[in-house]
């Protein structure tokens, strides 16, 4: 159907900019096509089964019940969920913790730079992480201290090109994905060790 693995979950927004981004988020996300993915008018197909479309949709439910604030979406019919925003999740909840694989991200507030970062770091998943920025200082800062596979400077963190090493770390895989890598998966490489008598 369709289906990206590589959804952003976390988007982390400097606070003079918060609401107006906020806002402005959720009016687009509002009016996203959800439906067949077949019809080039669909923006949002079904998840992968009406199983973990019940398993995001609770997740959702649950942060909702401990105070987090439902910007939009969070309705499910069957495998259809439809995008959903939340703001203010307790850091404790599934839907902070743990991978959505499917369309819920979750917006908060930073004020320090490095606090923003910490934000990051703090998840068991690495895969990539994307920042918005004129600052190579903050671009070299994010690059020495995020603990992911990748770091997209203004663009989405879901960016991705075949061509480059695609991959995580901690619990977001081993390995990297890409052209190379593929094609050293798909090699046997061997030994020949000569020794001159």
């Amino acid at each position: 159907s369709g289906q990206s693995c590589i959804g952003v979950q976390r988007i982390i927004i400097h606070a003079d900019i918060y609401d107006r981004f906020r806002d402005m988020l959720v009016e687009r996300t509002a009016k996203l096509v959800k439906g067949d993915p077949k019809d080039r008018k669909t923006f949002i197909g079904p998840m992968i089964s009406e199983k973990e479309a019940r398993r995001l949709h609770g997740w959702i439910e649950d942060a909702v019940a401990s105070g987090a604030t439902l910007l939009t979406g969070g309705t499910r019919d069957g495998a259809m969920l439809d995008a959903t925003l939340l703001e203010g999740v307790d850091r404790s909840s599934d839907a902070y913790r743990e991978e959505a694989f499917g369309p819920l991200a979750i917006l908060s507030r930073f004020t320090d730079f490095g606090a923003a970062l910490e934000e990051v770091n703090d998840s068991k998943f690495g895969l990539q992480a994307g920042i918005f920025t004129r600052d190579i200082h903050q671009i070299l800062a994010a690059w020495d201290q995020l603990d992911v596979g990748g770091v997209v400077v203004n663009d989405v963190s879901s960016y991705r090109v075949d061509n480059m090493p695609y991959g995580g770390v901690k619990d977001s895989g081993l390995g990297r994905e890409g052209i190379r890598f593929a094609m050293e998966d798909m090699s046997e490489i061997r030994n020949l060790v000569i020794r001159r008598l």
